[in-house]
């Protein structure tokens, strides 16, 4: 194998991991995102929990009627 025959293969692979490694930063950089917008839904979801256990009269760690 001749020296310009490694070099282009070399360029080949180079060209081939760039194109790898763009395409890994766009799937993490959309599973960020997803993952931030799932932490502000669990937030929310928390918060409703909240109000909701305070209007029916439920404290914390208290249990339901037996008729539940």
């Amino acid at each position: 194998m001749s020296l310009e025959d490694r070099v282009v293969e070399l360029e080949s692979r180079l060209a081939f991991q760039d194109d790898t490694i763009a395409a890994l930063n766009d799937a993490l950089v959309q599973q960020q995102r997803t993952v931030e917008r799932l932490q502000v839904q669990i937030v929310e979801l928390a918060r409703r929990q909240e109000e909701g256990a305070g209007q029916f009269g439920l404290a914390e760690g208290e249990a339901p009627p037996p008729h539940y």
